[in-house]
Formats: structure tokens, sequence, C-alpha cells
């Protein structure tokens, strides 16, 4: 018996398949090869088709089950789907899409947020929603009511990214409270809908889906989808989750004080509380973790940066050679000495940043000699520069009472690189745990609770293994880690003002 899942990311669908019984991966796949992408046809907008995200699920899907044709589809028991937060999706009746989705890191909403926030209070907001109404997707729905009126009149539900996949999966319409909560809806003093919110930005309470738990049997596999995704009709899906709490719980960090990082697109650090835990001035989020119960906390505080690794992305694409890998540019990289040779990269350039109050900052290249840096200082830089920016949300999170001094990893993103892990892990003073593991295996493996194979969450995480440890340094380099970082820090406040 086997158990499915999907990370549906803003770059590329991932699928894979974990025996159920052991919990073992047997294959995961990746689909496209090349990264999905993002509309922008104004400054700060990302847009993106949902139906391409759906297609290009069904392509996985039949390249995985290709890759492995001695497993009988029928033998598939479970699907659990992690997706890319805070996305806005808007169906008709006929639960046909209205329009493009607008994606995280879209920042027209940005003033919508704000302006709610101050008008409806920002201590009401933060400790009813943990959060300003921001540029999360409340905010964006608000926008298309402003600006799209006719579409918004046409919108039968709004949908997050993974509860349109499993629409298009069971042909039913539903969220999760996690959901809801990173959507900014979910009011956490009430353990309700914020209907204050609704309110205040006229929004028609029957737009919400029918929520229904993370964990749970939400349906199943209709005739029409088991045809393109070549599955058995009736299979059902048993987890939903965001991308950020599926992550965590991908790598076993599950209980308060555990903190994960993900450095894919943008770059996350995620922490687990018992209690509601916010920023005066909102600069990292609170939501539901996906084993959370109003009777029995488990809160989730997200430091999101928007700029990390699709800066680290642009560079590959835009100075490397045809068919260079992220393993060829680390061993160029590690040709330079720490500090770059005085060479600086901010990595803003994604949109607007959440620790900065949502400005758009733009990324930087800085103190760029052109007798002195070459190709290899600029990769240096960029994951330096990246690495610097973590650090500085990491100090955030210390703010905030968060202990940071075990950071777990998955071993798909930035995180492989050792330049990039070893300055977090000196400048943070925490030791980063790197495990084998996607979001795509997490949510295949969580999906097994619902699906009567494991009988909580741990146990379906219990064979989580460790396989690379990065620690601080602690000899002479330390002092060249502090002063590069001192330097990016003074460009940054410099940019600030």
């Amino acid at each position: 018996m086997y158990l499915l899942g999907y990370d549906v990311g803003s770059s590329s669908i991932k699928a894979a398949l974990v025996d159920a019984h052991s919990g073992n991966v047997t294959d995961s796949v990746k689909f496209p090869d090349n990264e999905m992408g993002i509309k922008a046809i104004h400054p700060g907008w990302a847009e993106q088709d949902p139906e391409i995200w759906w297609d290009n699920v069904c392509r996985a899907t039949r390249l995985l089950l290709q890759r492995n044709n001695h497993i009988d589809p029928a033998d598939i028991k479970g699907i659990g789907i992690a997706y890319q937060m805070h996305g806005l999706v808007l169906i008709d009746k006929d639960h046909h899409v209205l329009r493009p989705s607008i994606i995280w890191c879209d920042s027209r909403a940005v003033d919508i947020g704000n302006k709610a926030f101050t008008e409806l209070g920002e201590d009401r907001c933060l400790r009813h929603l943990m959060n300003s109404p921001g540029n999360f997707t409340a905010s964006k729905l608000k926008w298309v009511q402003d600006n799209e009126p006719g579409i918004y009149e046409k919108a039968y539900k709004f949908l997050l990214p993974g509860d349109f996949i499993a629409m298009k999966i069971t042909g039913e319409v539903s969220t999760t409270l996690s959901g809801l909560s990173e959507g900014i809806f979910w009011d956490f003093k009430t353990n309700e809908v914020a209907k204050f919110l609704l309110d205040h930005f006229k929004i028609d309470k029957d737009l919400i889906p029918e929520i229904i738990q993370t964990f749970s049997i939400q349906g199943e596999l209709i005739g029409e989808s088991a045809a393109v995704l070549g599955l058995k009709e009736g299979t059902p899906v048993t987890y939903r989750a965001g991308d950020q709490p599926n992550n965590a719980l991908s790598l076993n960090v599950l209980h308060p004080g555990e903190v994960a990082a993900s450095g894919g697109t943008s770059g996350v650090v995620y922490g687990i509380v018992d209690r509601p835990v916010f920023d005066q001035q909102s600069r990292v989020n609170g939501f539901a973790h996906v084993t959370h119960q109003p009777e029995n906390p488990r809160l989730g505080i997200l430091l999101c940066l928007n700029g990390s690794g699709i800066q680290y992305n642009w560079l590959k694409q835009n100075t490397g050679s045809d068919g260079i890998t992220y393993a060829e540019m680390e061993n160029i990289a590690s040709l330079i000495p720490v500090g770059s040779e005085n060479l600086r990269i901010i990595p803003f350039g994604n949109g607007s940043e959440r620790i900065f109050n949502n400005r758009n900052l733009g990324a930087h290249i800085i103190n760029l000699q052109f007798n002195i840096h070459n190709k290899a200082h600029l990769y240096r830089a960029a994951l330096e520069g990246i690495a610097f920016s973590f650090v500085y949300g990491i100090e955030i999170l210390k703010e905030l009472g968060l202990d940071t001094s075990i950071i777990r990893a998955a071993n798909d993103n930035l995180f492989q690189s050792e330049i990039f892990s070893t300055t977090v892990a000196t400048l943070a003073g925490s030791q980063i745990e790197v495990v084998e593991t996607t979001g795509a295996i997490g949510a295949a493996k969580a999906a097994g609770v619902a699906a009567g194979f494991f009988s909580t969450v741990s146990e379906a995480l219990q064979n989580v293994e460790i396989n690379r440890i990065y620690y601080p340094v602690n000899d002479s380099r330390r002092n060249q880690y502090l002063e590069a970082w001192q330097m990016w820090k003074t460009d940054l406040e410099y940019i600030l003002t």
C-alpha cells in the first residue's frame, strides 16, 4: 500500500510516493524541469493560472506512475496536498476559475491591508488575527472587490491554491482552519471566522468554503480527474496544508519550541508555540499549525523573506553558462573568501517584504569593483546576502522569545549550500540539522493518518532522520563573518532610511 503527496509550489510541482506501512520513500519527482512562469503585468504584481498548476500535477503524477509501473494505482490509499500559501483563487458556481490567481508574492493589496490595520485597530488585529491584514488573501480579495467588481460579483467561493487542487481531484469545494488563518480570515479569540474583518471589508461570508479538518477524509477522486491523473477513482484526499506548516511537519517539527526553515523561492523560518505570539510591527506572522486545536493550541510563527532563492536562481539564469548547476555554482563560490572581498548583495527584489513593513526595497549590488570581482564573487555574495537576511529575521524571532539554537531544514533547497548554511549557523548561533525530505514526502506521510495507517502525526514522522549538521564557526574565521555581516547591515540601514 502507498500514499501519494503533492507540493504545489509557485516554481514547480513535486509529487512523492511513500510506503504506507514503513513510511519509507518509494520515489519522488518534480515537474516541470524549468520553473513555472509568474506574470507581472504591473510592478509588484504576481499571478499564475491555477489550471497550469493542475496540468502540472497531472503530468507529475503520470511521470511518477510511469517510473514505478510495478505499482497498481489501486494500491494508493491516500493523497496529501501541500501548497503555496496566501494565494487567491476565485471560482464561479460551475467551479470555473474567474481570473488568474493572485499569488503569495503579489504586493498590490499592501495599502488595503495597512489601512484596515489602522482602522480596525492594531491591537485588536494582533490579538484576534495574530497579524495585520497586510498583504494576505483577505486583502487580495478586497482588492478584487474594489477593482474588478464584475469578477467579484460572479464569485461563488474563494479558494487557496491547495483548496483548488483538492477541488479538481474531488469535485468538492472546501478549506481548512489552518488555511483560513493563513489568509487572515480566522479569529483566534473567538475560534471562528473573523466576522469583524469581513464586515470591515464588506466581504460576504458565503464566499468562504466549507471548513474541514486538516487530517480527514476530504473527498474522493472523481472519475474525470482519475482518468487524467492515472489514478483509481475513489482514492481519498486525507490531508491538506500550506507549504510552510507542511514543511515543518515534514521535518517532524510539531511541538512548542521546535523550529523549521526552508530556503526555496522565498526564505522561511517557522517556530512552533503554544500560545498567541505576535510582533507589534507585524514583521513576522502567526498562523494555525497543522496540529492546532483550539483546546490545545499549536501556532506557527513565520518569518518570510520574499527575496531569497529567487535571487540566486536569477543569477543562475542570467550569469551562469548554459546548464550550470547549483552545485557547480557552490564550487565556484567556495574559491572566494568569507565576505566576498567586500562585494555585498541585498536580496530583496521579489515584492514587498513583511519584515520592512511591506516595503519593496528592490535588490542591490553594492561595491562592485571591475578590477577585483568576477562571477565567483557574485555567487558567494548572493549566498551570503540571503544568509544575512535570514539572520536579520532570526534576530526578530529571538526578540519574541523563540529559541533558534536548533533549526531543522530540508535538503532540497538553499540549505544544500555549505556557504549559506555555515553563514547562518555562525551568525545566528544555531545548529542547523538537515533532513533528507521534501514537502511532497511530508504530505504523503501525513495523508497516512486519516487514511488509517498511522495513529498519530508523530508516528507518521517517526523515521525522519538527520543526515547533516552545520555548526557555528568558532575559529579565526568567525571575525570575518561578523565583519561582513556588520557591513551588510550598514548597507541595509542606509537603504531603509
